[in-house]
């Protein structure tokens, strides 16, 4: 399973993998009932402490996105994909309000917004 943590990006790390795998679930790239990494085998791949994995897991907990089955391991939960796709939604809403206020602030115009969002989304392609 692929994550990339930035240790630059202020966002703490458990919540940086927490994220990444809402995402896969949400795109189905991890499928309902798929088993997990391990703590131990994700902080070793990732190269973080087993406290921040058991950290972002537990946190997947509690969201639904996984169920931990005692002595077997965390698996994806079935979970209502409208749902967690609207809150994903939502949640990209909230970030680009912000970077709109930014702009505004800033004087930049909407049609440097839209270049730039069009520019990142299509790097995020490549």
């Amino acid at each position: 399973m692929e994550i990339i943590i930035s240790n630059s990006s202020g966002v703490p790390i458990y919540e940086q993998i927490k994220e990444q795998i809402k995402v896969k679930i949400v795109s189905n790239e991890l499928k309902e009932n798929e088993l997990l990494p391990s703590i131990r085998t994700l902080a070793k791949d990732l190269r973080c402490s087993v406290i921040t994995t058991k950290n972002a897991y537990e946190e997947l907990v509690k969201e639904g996105y996984v169920k931990n089955v005692p002595s077997k391991g965390f698996y994806v939960a079935k979970i209502n994909k409208e749902v967690a796709l609207e809150e994903q939604l939502s949640r990209i809403e909230e970030l680009m309000d912000k970077a709109i206020g930014i702009a505004k602030m800033n004087n930049i115009k909407k049609k440097t917004l839209k270049e730039m969002l069009d520019l990142l989304y299509e790097e995020d392609k490549e």
